[in-house]
């Protein structure tokens, strides 16, 4: 049986100062929002984030870009926060931008062991600059690293005692990979069954990745609320 939480302050209470997390999740689809609340009230800073995109102005991750606590952030995407924006122009915050499916590639590599690949994405842009490349049958390709993290926070729909996930549809997005691809895996999760309750065919992350579990509740917010004009919204 994997190793159980109250709560999301519990979850990441052994993040120190300085880590370097990464975090499931595609826009707010995904996202472990009890840990990542966990981590803002726990005050800590200086952390490298490793995630698609950053939240938005006040949920997901972006409430730990607004209390200052992400010294550098990798991911592919600025989306829709402005204090992301901000602190960008303004020096606050390092940033490394990489191609949405180079970014998937590295965090899969660095869960399978495999130290770089090359790619042909951003070949000839400040993307490749500095990176060693090479021709293949004719064509340019950008040497890349794998991504590694200190823990990989992840969201799943369901797990079982032993850590398997299973994961609900959109949410299926980064976190297998990055379940994959760090030191120590924490998986939020609506419920937590029985081993033996889940189809073994179905489980999309094999528990030998996963170190602990937290079973909570989402507010599963959406990103960006739009409807057809002339007509409201229907719950």
């Amino acid at each position: 049986m994997k190793k159980q939480f109250g709560s999301g302050n519990e979850a990441v209470q052994d993040i120190k100062d300085g880590s370097t997390i990464m975090v499931g999740g595609f826009g707010l689809v995904g996202i472990p929002e009890q840990m990542i609340l966990g981590l803002v009230e726990s005050g800590v800073k200086d952390l490298t984030v490793i995630s698609n995109n950053c939240g938005v102005d006040e949920w997901g991750l972006g409430l730990l870009l607004k209390k200052k606590q992400i010294k550098k952030m990798i991911g592919s995407y600025v989306g829709e926060n402005k204090e992301f924006e901000r602190q960008v122009l303004s020096g606050e915050l390092e940033v490394e931008l990489i191609p949405q499916g180079t970014l998937a590639e590295r965090i899969r590599a660095g869960g399978a062991g495999i130290p770089a690949f090359y790619t042909p994405a951003g070949v000839g842009t400040e993307v490749a600059k500095g990176k060693e490349t090479r021709v293949f049958d004719g064509k340019e390709y950008v040497l890349e690293q794998a991504l590694h993290a200190d823990y990989s926070l992840v969201r799943a729909s369901k797990a079982d005692e032993m850590g398997n996930l299973l994961y609900n549809k959109t949410a299926r997005n980064f976190n297998p990979m990055i379940a994959a691809a760090g030191k120590v895996t924490l998986a939020e999760v609506e419920s937590i069954v029985q081993t033996g309750q889940l189809d073994s065919d179905q489980v999309h992350t094999p528990g030998i990745y996963v170190q602990g579990l937290l079973e909570a509740e989402q507010e599963k917010r959406i990103e960006r609320r739009t409807v057809r004009e002339g007509q409201e919204m229907v719950k």
